[in-house]
């Protein structure tokens, strides 16, 4: 495996992987727990919104970066991140992996490049972000195995 700059031509396999990795949080998690009203105006366009994402992600003029994990030619996973150097911080925008190597260490490897990336381009602490839901208990035990401290947050949402 090598872990490798985001290009071009890798875009349509980022967002293949993407959807694959988010769809079931979208449509089995997120949209039985909130109700059709309140997702299809949170997220009913999630697909869309990602590939509308997946393609600015990727800027390393602005301090934005898309590493791919690649095993023999093909995309495994990748991770996004960006850099604010005024404050000396790094934040991890999106991680994937694709399931059938969710348990080869891929994660850990994406983000401790992440990390070295970030050192050297000054920054001195990173933020990761993801769901208190049992759909992200796996990142959950990934950040905290890296060293992440979890703040405790809320978020709600209720129809009107």
């Amino acid at each position: 495996m090598i872990i490798r700059a985001c290009e071009p031509r890798d875009l349509p396999r980022l967002t293949e992987l993407t959807i694959e990795t988010f769809g079931p949080f979208y449509e089995d998690s997120f949209r039985p727990l909130v109700g059709d009203v309140i997702f299809t105006r949170q997220h009913g366009q999630w697909r869309e919104d990602y590939q509308t994402l997946l393609a600015t992600l990727h800027d390393p003029e602005h301090n934005k970066h898309v590493a791919v994990a690649d095993i023999d030619g093909v995309i495994a996973g990748y991770v996004g991140w960006e850099i604010d150097l005024s404050r000396e911080h790094g934040c991890i925008s999106i991680l994937a992996v694709d399931a059938h190597h969710r348990r080869d260490h891929l994660g850990t490897e994406l983000c401790e490049h992440t990390f070295s990336h970030m050192r050297a381009q000054g920054a001195v602490y990173v933020e990761i972000g993801t769901g208190g839901d049992e759909f992200h208990v796996q990142a959950r035990a990934l950040y905290e195995s890296l060293g992440c401290i979890k703040l405790p947050a809320a978020v709600y949402f209720r129809e009107l």
